[in-house]
């Protein structure tokens, strides 16, 4: 179950500047034309500290960045490298974003405000270090539709239009501009690691070790610091894998660069939700060859977790590193039994009896094509509650095993007024463009705000207010 937002006192930190100056890089926001407030998430807010800000001063902070209190007195880009589609890349690190602020949460957990389309750095290339309004409003219902789904995720904080007209290859153009601010669990990405792995860095390799240790994980750096940071990712990276299946998210690019230390889902371009359970679903136009596909995506993970391996082993033996790759396994079928079960709602039974109902589910959901939401939201608690337009598949031979193992597993029946609508709450990519074109043609918003309360619903309904 995901944690809910809590109320916190603001407890400002700079923990970033322990690394020092060989990680980042200081820089200054955009100014840009206009600051108009599109989004604000004061359940997340109240969780750090700042819902108490008013719309002008969440402007000021979140629009024209001017630094929050006793945090970071300036904008950090971090440097980093990457695979990208399994192509290494140095010529990559914060080319759009910055790290903003850093603070504790109700958890006590160090979070950082990072964000996207802020202006140009020092790797902007030949970029013009902007966000597409439409990119904007695509990462906050990807976040929130995933943190309904029990999906560890960075929130979408704050998205600012900006008022700036964006020429750009891939859509329609001009269009219209933002600025995307987003709090997570850190922004330390593999890539971090690779590059000074890159750069044979032994001494900075050694203190971003110790720093994630300590920042992260609660624990102090030792002879084995290299080995134990790997066991934390192949644990998360495993769970993270798990929760996009059982959500049936494809995140579209997931480079080394894209994974972060706590394994915490972020940074959002061509994500999309498979409608249906199809292994060779992509949400990336120009992922050709299926790489980073819906069921590659535990695959694509594990290599890049590979690779922060490879990357240790600038300070460290190989014979530590590699058993911690090589468990990505079990951890992952572990999860993804525990998330599956999640979303239908019941109790596990035991770890044989449990593969044997996903055995028997999976490939009844890839031939019957029944929709996936549609299927968890017909089951929940195990049993059919009610009608359903997928009737004709579950009375099928498809589902004819998957009928006789889940008996077993049927418990109480979901009380939320949720589960009693007519049709499951989705975020399909129609849905999507119909969100924007309503924003584009008309500036209407109101189906973008009702889809966040629906969404924030089904996430009070599945994983508990």
């Amino acid at each position: 179950m995901m944690p809910t937002p809590q109320p916190s006192p603001y407890r400002p930190e700079k923990a970033i500047h322990e690394l020092g100056g060989d990680f980042y890089d200081p820089v200054e926001a955009a100014d840009f034309p206009r600051h108009v407030l599109r989004f604000r998430n004061d359940r997340w807010a109240s969780d750090v500290g700042l819902d108490d800000l008013s719309d002008e001063e969440w402007l000021a902070h979140f629009g024209r960045f001017d630094p929050l209190p006793e945090t970071l007195p300036e904008p950090l880009a971090l440097r980093y490298h990457g695979h990208q589609f399994r192509s290494y890349n140095p010529d990559i690190g914060d080319g759009r974003g910055f790290l903003f602020a850093q603070m504790r949460d109700s958890r006590d957990r160090l979070m950082d405000l990072g964000t996207k389309g802020s202006g140009q750095t020092p790797y902007s290339r030949f970029g013009d270090g902007r966000l597409t309004l439409k990119g904007g409003v695509r990462e906050v219902l990807a976040t929130e539709m995933l943190e309904a789904l029990g999906v560890e995720t960075s929130k979408s904080f704050s998205l600012v239009e900006t008022g700036e007209a964006l020429e750009r290859n891939d859509e329609p153009s001009p269009t219209r501009s933002s600025v995307l601010v987003r709090l997570s669990h850190g922004h330390i990405r593999i890539g971090t690691f690779q590059r000074l792995a890159a750069l044979r860095e032994p001494e900075n390799m050694t203190a971003l070790i110790a720093y994630c240790l300590k920042r992260y994980f609660g624990e102090e750096a030792g002879d084995d610091a290299p080995e134990r940071l790997l066991g934390h990712v192949v644990a998360g990276g495993a769970k993270l894998a798990a929760s996009y299946m059982a959500a049936g998210f494809v995140h579209g690019v997931l480079n080394s660069d894209n994974i972060n230390i706590t394994a915490e889902s972020f940074d959002y371009g061509p994500w999309r939700f498979t409608p249906k359970w199809a292994p060779a679903f992509t949400a990336a136009y120009f992922d050709h060859n299926g790489l980073y596909c819906f069921g590659r995506q535990a695959e694509a993970i594990h290599w890049d977790i590979a690779q922060l391996a490879v990357s240790l082993r600038l300070i460290s033996e190989a014979e530590p590193l590699i058993p911690e790759v090589e468990k990505f396994g079990e951890p992952y079928q572990q999860a993804f039994v525990e998330k599956m079960l999640g979303r239908l709602g019941v109790k596990s039974r035991g770890a044989d009896e449990d593969i044997a109902l996903l055995k028997a589910l999976e490939p009844a959901l890839a031939e019957s094509g029944v929709e996936i939401d549609r299927f968890f939201f017909d089951w929940r608690g195990g049993a059919r509650r009610k009608a359903s337009p997928a009737d004709g598949h579950y009375d099928g031979e498809q589902f004819a095993r998957f009928r006789k193992l889940v008996e077993a597993y049927a418990g109480e029946t979901p009380s939320h007024p949720y589960w009693d609508d007519d049709a499951p709450c989705s975020m399909h990519i129609e849905e999507v463009e119909a969100i924007w074109s309503a924003i584009d043609e008309r500036d209407d918003w109101a189906p973008f705000n009702d889809k966040i309360a629906a969404m924030r619903r089904m996430g009070d309904a599945i994983c508990g207010p």
